[in-house]
């Protein structure tokens, strides 16, 4: 072949214009949701000043629809938190949630009662460690912003064979969905799925329950919520109210006291929580 063919065509004034000065242009100009965000993981953490804000499961029934970021951990616990139903009580004491993000969306928990004490009037109570869950939680939109956010997390109850386990096998499905109304009100819905023992037919049975709670932000720091929960069991429903403070001294500690209000007769009277969320 003669060289002559080889050589490339020439590049016209209208090409090389397109190339120069119109591609880098374009490229310039692509808005930011088309470039991929760098994905984290447990071995590539984000890094602290890019976390997002932080959320919890407690202290109300209604979980966060949040995951922990990735390579963090975040341990919710509860200092003490006592029940009064009659003349009985129940103390739970470090009542913790444990968790690790994995991913982007997904987090890991570990939950357990390090110590809890029944003392039930007429009858032999119980002390010790409790039953663990294990729970994964799973994002499907909001974790990173938006009006809205929306989570799946499953989760097992595994028996620990203690004084206060029951010695059997449970589990559920927790789908919890959050909204901003307002720069200072957000709502939060829940509904739950759960697969538990009834001890007096010696079999498992499926119990629904539903929260709607109102969480109000007063300043940076302080903020309350009011909640309302319905439990479906054993052909019975079962209302009861909660009512809570929280405090934030920094982004990565939350501080909270509340109360619980039983209101059926088969429900607990009060209860009275205190605790806290630390992220590291």
């Amino acid at each position: 072949m003669h060289p002559a063919t080889l050589r490339p065509p020439p590049v016209t004034a209208t090409a090389r214009w397109l190339c120069t000065r119109l591609l880098p242009a374009a490229l310039a100009s692509a808005p930011a949701a088309a470039q991929q965000p760098e994905s984290y993981s447990l071995w590539n953490p984000k890094p602290r000043e890019e976390l997002r804000p932080l959320s919890a499961d407690r202290p109300d029934t209604t979980e966060s629809a949040i995951t922990v970021d990735a390579g963090h951990v975040q341990f919710e616990v509860s200092l003490g938190d006592w029940t009064r139903e009659r003349r009985d009580d129940v103390f739970v004491a470090l009542q913790t949630n444990a968790k690790l993000g994995l991913t982007d969306k997904l987090d890991l928990q570990v939950v357990f009662d390090t110590y809890a004490f029944e003392d039930n009037v007429g009858a032999n109570g119980s002390e010790g460690f409790g039953d663990v869950q294990l729970r994964l939680k799973r994002n499907l939109w909001g974790n990173d912003g938006g009006p809205s956010a929306f989570a799946l997390f499953p989760y097992v109850k595994l028996p620990t064979g203690t004084e206060r386990s029951n010695g059997e096998l449970e589990g559920g499905l927790i789908v919890p969905y959050a909204r901003s109304l307002s720069p200072k009100l957000d709502l939060g819905l829940m509904a739950e799925l759960d697969v538990v023992y009834d001890e007096a037919e010696d079999d498992h049975d499926l119990e629904v329950l539903h929260t709607a709670v109102l969480g109000t932000s007063f300043n940076d720091r302080w903020g309350q919520f009011t909640e309302y929960v319905g439990v479906l069991a054993d052909d019975q429903y079962l209302p009861s109210l909660n009512l809570g403070l929280t405090y934030g001294p920094n982004p990565d500690l939350l501080f909270d006291v509340g109360v619980r209000l039983g209101l059926a007769d088969e429900l607990p009277d009060l209860g009275v929580f205190l605790g806290f969320t630390a992220r590291y």
